[in-house]
């Protein structure tokens, strides 16, 4: 007796297609275009989880650098000097006293400034 394979068919074609839902053109309609962009965007997305990472550290350091600069020193500079006073905060906590707290930043370069 053969088996007919209807159901699972239409389910599996049903997740692809619902997981295709925001696409345009025949990638909502026809299975086969949706089959490849779903794997497409999920490649995608597989990549760009780890560039989200990297970008969000150029933008803490072009914050850094940027409220560096408005106190005198470079961003090389800043890092440097606290490096040398064992000042350990990371670029995201700095980036966010440079933009939220401005106060608790130059207190930073002012310790890093201080002979």
């Amino acid at each position: 007796m053969r088996v007919k394979r209807g159901v699972p068919a239409r389910a599996k074609h049903k997740k692809i297609l619902n997981k295709a839902k925001g696409m345009q053109h025949y990638r909502t309609r026809s299975f086969r275009l949706a089959k490849q962009g779903v794997i497409k965007s999920l490649r995608y997305s597989y990549r760009d989880r780890r560039n989200k990472k990297r970008d969000l550290r150029a933008l803490w350091i072009t914050r850094i650098n940027n409220a560096a600069r408005v106190e005198g020193l470079s961003y090389s500079q800043l890092i440097a000097g606290m490096k040398k006073k064992n000042i350990t905060v990371d670029r995201k906590i700095l980036s966010d006293l440079a933009v939220n707290q401005p106060e608790a930043f130059k207190a930073i370069v002012a310790a890093v400034k201080e002979k």
